[in-house]
């Protein structure tokens, strides 16, 4: 029987799904990366989250490993080249998380517009503080939308409905997408001087790395809102902050870190910034769904060779 290792935690139905489909399902989570290198090689698949970082190393000790499956979209905690190096399959998740990440990623937006957080916390302290946070109305303002794949189209589709004008950059869209989707393509540079809110849902590369920085937030607008629950490595966060106390950004809300988890963080006691611990995700309905989505992927290519949604399908054979 073929062996599949869960090494993050995930929903019970993962193991369930597995079991079911003739695999053994082996949960062992919070290892160390010594603790995982010494077991890797007992499994033929594993299944990870976000918590997990399948390193090189990590791959070329895993010498009867045939499936890596993402249970979420983004694979950047996985090396990709080294799975296809050693005829790995590295499949994700893409779909399985998107309403709750465009959803929370709106529900950040309206944090920054009328200060929830903030407001929730001082009147919990007993202080009746009206004044201090007034806000902003989300109607007719603009949305800049950077990245509109399978998040960032819902996020636009939403803003849409709040009666917001959506602008929106992403290289890889055509003109007929956008004209289906009622929105405004710009580039870059266009987005970053018309829009009053930013959101970003881009993954996490080369292009992007750093990408909100000194030189980025000098081309949007004074008072500009950004709410970041892609990746905290497409930001320099010395140059967000930087902007937050000169005012020129008017707030930023972030689920995402450079170094996670972020218990020690320069955004912290800011107050015009709206921050929680990569949660972005974590739905009881989204968690479901990419648990029984991945044991699915990884069980079709153990027993059949079936590929779906395959990061690396073209360098495996």
């Amino acid at each position: 029987m073929k062996k599949v290792l869960i090494a993050d935690k995930a929903d019970k139905l993962c193991e369930t799904t597995l079991r079911q489909k003739g695999l053994e399902p082996v949960v062992k989570t919070g290892m160390t990366p010594a603790e995982l290198k010494a077991c890797i090689a007992e499994y033929d698949a594993i299944i990870v989250r976000s918590a997990t970082t399948l390193t090189r190393e990590l791959i070329e000790a895993a010498t009867n490993l045939k499936a890596v499956a993402r249970a979420g979209s983004g694979v950047d905690n996985i090396d990709v080249a080294a799975c296809s190096g050693r005829n790995i399959l590295v499949m994700n998740t893409p779909f399985g998380n998107t309403v709750s990440t465009a959803e929370h990623a709106l529900a950040m937006m309206m944090s920054l517009a009328r200060w929830i957080p903030q407001a929730s916390a001082s009147t919990h302290a007993g202080k009746w503080e009206k004044k201090k946070f007034e806000g902003v109305e989300l109607t007719r303002k603009t949305l800049g939308v950077v990245g509109c794949g399978n998040i960032g189209a819902v996020v636009a589709d939403r803003a849409g409905g709040l009666k917001m004008h959506v602008i929106v950059f992403d290289p890889l869209m055509t003109i007929e997408r956008a004209r289906e989707m009622g929105v405004k393509m710009v580039n870059l540079d266009e987005l970053y001087a018309e829009a009053d809110f930013i959101t970003y849902h881009v993954t996490m590369n080369p292009t992007t790395k750093g990408m909100l920085n000194r030189e980025a937030i000098a081309k949007m607008k004074k008072g500009v809102r950004i709410i970041n629950c892609a990746r905290g490595g497409i930001m320099v966060e010395e140059d967000v902050k930087a902007g937050l106390l000169s005012g020129h950004i008017a707030g930023y809300a972030g689920d995402v870190y450079v170094t996670e988890p972020a218990t020690d963080h320069i955004f912290f006691g800011l107050e015009n910034v709206v921050l929680t611990p990569h949660i972005a995700a974590s739905t009881k309905d989204a968690q479901v769904t990419v648990a029984r989505q991945a044991a699915e992927q990884i069980a079709d290519y153990l027993l059949s060779g079936k590929r779906i949604h395959a990061i690396n399908g073209d360098h495996v054979a």
